[in-house]
């Protein structure tokens, strides 16, 4: 375990590598930071921090840089959250608040936190998996055509067309829209084939296999959404922090392409807690450069999906953590409240 003293150090370099853009020398330790011991002790105490591994020298500095081992342990033991401001608070949900629809919050939710960050944002889309059953519409096109309109408690919508086997009158759609919403509404989507499996038994028989062909699609649809869509923005970001990759800012670019890799940077939408995976930890070879930054979010206390960023791993981490963790709450706001 490294003493209290040696953690200061560590969180001074952090802090200033992370501000200036700088490797950190010893001189500029002391002159910057209270660390109430001489440069020398200053030293020693950089070079058990380099011996541990938790700083490194650049081949043509004096100065130090902290390593992946030496982030982790910052973030892990160092890094307070930072609290946004009233006036950022008060920006985020202004901004938040003016959106329409689901597809707005989401692309408005990336926006805020490329803004906030000056990082790469990432945000999944609510999972249905996940999601309760708000209302089932039932729409008459033609008496032989219906439209299935299923929104969820998080505001997403999904439309399906029906032809029927047969016509269909108005009075039977409004009692099977009543009756499969007296079913459904309010359920979790895991919850539904078991609540609607006998639906079709109860009416009469001429009417059978149209409510049969409305449960088959309102299941399909439950069904084929088990893949996730996210949305990302501010990849321009990082054209910011060149010299923060090592060899080209491309690896990162080509992987950022990828869905099933920031499905997979994301993680598993029902660990709510806040995430923080630096350089080497990202399995993802083009990512090693890179830290990711992620948290759910959701109403109730549930999380419904992920948002995050991506950036350098000389990141202000800090900042970084306390923007993502405010958005994700107004997030969730909106979606309790929508």
């Amino acid at each position: 375990m490294l003493s209290e003293r040696r953690l200061e150090v560590l969180r001074a370099i952090v802090q200033d590598y992370v501000g200036t853009e700088e490797p950190v020398g010893s001189k500029a330790l002391t002159e910057r930071h209270n660390l109430g011991v001489s440069p020398a002790t200053v030293r020693n105490d950089m070079a058990a921090l380099e011996e541990e591994g938790f700083i490194a020298q650049p081949h043509t500095s004096a100065g130090r840089i902290p390593t992946d081992k030496g982030y982790r342990l910052f973030v892990d033991k160092l890094a307070a959250v930072k609290p946004l401001s009233t006036p950022e608070r008060r920006a985020i949900q202004n901004f938040l608040d003016g959106a329409v629809d689901l597809d707005d919050v989401v692309a408005r939710t990336v926006r805020l936190l490329a803004q906030l960050t000056r990082q790469v944002a990432i945000v999944q889309y609510p999972s249905l998996t996940r999601s309760t059953v708000r209302h089932v519409e039932l729409l008459s096109l033609s008496p032989a055509r219906l439209m299935l309109v299923l929104i969820t408690d998080t505001g997403r919508v999904e439309q399906r067309m029906i032809d029927c086997p047969a016509p269909f009158g108005e009075t039977s759609l409004a009692d099977l829209r009543a009756r499969l919403n007296s079913r459904v509404a309010g359920k979790r989507f895991a919850d539904v084939p078991r609540l609607v499996q006998d639906l079709a038994e109860s009416f009469e028989a001429e009417d059978r296999g149209t409510v049969a062909a409305v449960l088959a699609t309102l299941l399909e649809t439950l069904a084929e959404e088990h893949e996730e869509r996210m949305m990302i923005g501010g990849t321009a970001n990082l054209t910011r922090f060149g010299h923060d990759f090592p060899l080209t800012i491309r690896p990162v670019l080509e992987a950022l392409e990828e869905q099933v890799v920031l499905l997979k940077l994301l993680g598993e939408a029902n660990d709510s807690g806040m995430t923080v995976r630096i350089g080497h930890e990202n399995a993802h070879e083009g990512l090693t450069s890179t830290s990711v930054v992620t948290v759910g979010y959701g109403s109730g206390g549930e999380a419904v999906a992920k948002l995050g960023v991506v950036g350098p791993t000389r990141m202000d981490y800090p900042g970084t953590m306390g923007a993502v963790r405010a958005v994700a709450r107004y997030v969730g706001q909106i979606l309790a409240e929508s």
